[in-house]
């Protein structure tokens, strides 16, 4: 699977742009609702990555692209709820973290990608 971030809010899934953040589960592609994470945007002066999102938990590990600049807040309760599962999180800069999956089968991508910041 071929994923890389285009420009400053635009990344690119195996020739399909999208100007918002996506979650890879299994190789499927859709759009991460970041409305269950907004209530913390004031704790964190961005929306976060929260364990109430739907987070694709399968495999053993999930992937998440904290955009540009690695800015992206991961909660500690999704470390936590990783480390209940047993699922390790690589959280890289969006950049390093498509030619993290660029390596890996579709199946075997769960990730959530942030576009901006």
């Amino acid at each position: 699977m071929h994923a890389r971030l285009v420009s400053f809010g635009m990344l690119e899934v195996d020739g399909t742009r999208f100007d918002h953040d996506v979650v890879i589960e299994e190789g499927r592609v859709r759009k991460r609702s970041k409305k269950p994470s907004k209530a913390y945007r004031s704790r964190y002066g961005h929306t976060p990555l929260s364990a109430a999102e739907s987070i694709p938990w399968h495999g053993d590990t999930l992937y998440v692209g904290t955009g540009t600049y690695g800015s992206l807040p991961v909660m500690p309760e999704v470390l936590e709820e990783a480390r209940r599962r047993g699922v390790t999180v690589i959280a890289k800069p969006t950049v390093e973290l498509c030619k993290l999956v660029a390596e890996l089968k579709p199946k075997d991508i769960n990730a959530i990608l942030h576009v901006t910041c």
